[in-house]
């Protein structure tokens, strides 16, 4: 009786044992469950790759180089601890750069791709595949940090709802017949492009003066973003340029004004950011480039809100390139002056003159660099061509990254303040289709002369996905500034 009395009771006990070891497993698993649940950002998936990173450990925001670029670069760029550069698995000086694998605030990047669709889309829909583009389009055009995919929903405007593109640039009015240059969307690789959203983008800059500053390059891209804007615009009577002037390539000051908003989108031509001046030489006065001293109109870029830059195409005509007597410092001519020497020098004049006159609390500061040209059989005077081209290239690989785009990233890596670069090289690279080629005349002149233009753009066209990368950019400075 006894032993039985004793296994019944050891029995009770075990089970006793057993339930209390399985309620707190069942306790800790819940409690584990239910801190995953409240901490999202534990198991949060990114959409975004991060190769490599040198953080700001300095007292000045950390300034942004960023890229678009497929070329290889051969720049042994110098990281300095009051910077944040973001390279490619190569580390051995000659990576790829991406813009969209370079982004400071990890946190904002789940919301910012969402600002780019559509107002009736769920929050949590998921971003259209790249297998599904490529489904309904059936043709791409790869690259090493995306792809050029045709699109049958663009252009995102025309020639004919746009009354600002000048005639260099209007190759559909002047007698192109092939539409595809316009249907061409880049999408990078490995995230999704949120789309230009031209209610958004006036939002985002009411009350605000957006400037470009630079050479017809940065024309072709302003043009691009008054037409982009004007899709969202009511009544176009209020937009107007505020001294009443036509776009022609005569005249190089413009100032768009968008009534609703409150804001400007402007234009100030600069070939060099530096003065165009002139010198006594001998016993004649000659053209010279004062590469120490900042373009006098730069008193029309101060108080901007977004400035975006541009320089490099003017650099390579025969002047500049020769360096003969025309680079200036001081009262100094140079006799001889390399053209990198030379271009060197006047961007650390500019940046002397950003970091000095910019206010990083107010003003975003965007460098765009060199957009390639495409002349094949000779250069722009001399015969070069591209009018037989109406598709983009399959392949950059054998186009080299251009020694100025070092330089330029190289500057703006020793500023103090921000700067954003945004290297459009390596995407329009493959856009050979792209370019006026002969129509960038008016009908009935335009087989008149031999001279094509293979440098300027098409709008709709190529500027437009570089003012989509800005968009994208605007964004993440809203989410980050709101964070």
């Amino acid at each position: 009786m006894e032993r039985q009395r004793s296994f019944s009771s050891t029995s009770t006990r075990f089970l006793l044992f057993a339930f209390t070891i399985s309620s707190s497993l069942i306790f800790l698993v819940s409690l584990f469950t239910w801190v995953l649940k409240s901490n999202p950002s534990i198991h949060q998936d990114t959409h975004f790759q991060f190769n490599y990173s040198v953080f700001n450990l300095g007292g000045h925001k950390p300034i942004t180089v960023e890229s678009l670029s497929s070329f290889s670069s051969n720049s042994s760029a110098k990281h300095s601890k009051d910077t944040h550069f973001l390279k490619s698995e190569n580390e051995s000086g000659s990576g790829n750069f991406s813009v969209f694998k370079q982004i400071q605030i990890q946190e904002n990047l789940g919301e910012v791709l969402e600002d780019g669709d559509s107002e009736t889309e769920s929050e949590e829909a998921p971003a259209p595949s790249m297998e599904d583009i490529e489904v309904e389009t059936n043709e791409t055009t790869e690259g090493d940090e995306g792809k050029w995919v045709y699109d049958e929903s663009y252009p995102l405007y025309t020639n004919g709802s746009c009354p600002f593109i000048d005639e260099g640039f209007s190759c559909d009015t002047n007698g192109r017949r092939d539409r595809n240059y316009m249907k061409w969307k880049w999408q990078p690789q490995d995230c999704y492009f949120p789309r230009f959203n031209a209610a958004k983008m006036l939002d985002l800059i009411r009350g605000k003066r957006l400037v470009f500053v630079g050479d017809s390059i940065n024309r072709n891209q302003w043009e691009s973003m008054l037409c982009m804007l004007m899709a969202a615009v009511k009544d176009p009577k209020k937009v107007y340029e505020t001294h009443g002037r036509r776009i022609t390539k005569e005249k190089g000051n413009y100032s768009f004004k968008f009534v609703d908003h409150k804001c400007t989108v402007e234009y100030y031509v600069s070939h060099f950011l530096v003065h165009e001046s002139k010198a006594r030489i001998g016993q004649k006065r000659r053209p010279t480039l004062r590469i120490n001293a900042i373009d006098h109109g730069s008193s029309r870029w101060k108080g901007a809100d977004i400035l975006v830059f541009n320089t490099a195409h003017w650099w390579s005509h025969y002047k500049t390139k020769a360096g003969i007597n025309y680079y200036q410092e001081g009262n100094q001519v140079h006799p001889k002056l390399d053209v990198s020497v030379a271009f060197r020098k006047a961007l650390m004049t500019w940046a002397a003159w950003v970091d000095r006159h910019i206010n990083p609390g107010r003003t975003q500061v965007f460098f765009r660099n060199s957009a390639p040209s495409h002349f094949r059989g000779g250069q722009w005077n001399s015969g070069g061509h591209c009018m037989e081209t109406t598709w983009p290239l399959n392949d950059t690989s054998g186009m080299e990254y251009p020694e100025k785009n070092r330089i330029v990233e190289d500057v703006i890596l020793q500023m103090k303040t921000p700067v954003t670069l945004l290297n459009v090289t390596g995407l329009s690279a493959y856009r050979i289709d792209g370019h006026p080629s002969i129509y960038g005349k008016k009908p009935g002149t335009r087989y008149s002369s031999s001279i094509q233009d293979c440098s300027h753009w098409c709008l709709p066209g190529v500027p437009d996905t570089w003012n989509e990368i800005l968009f994208f950019h605007f964004q993440l400075k809203q989410k980050s500034k709101y964070r």
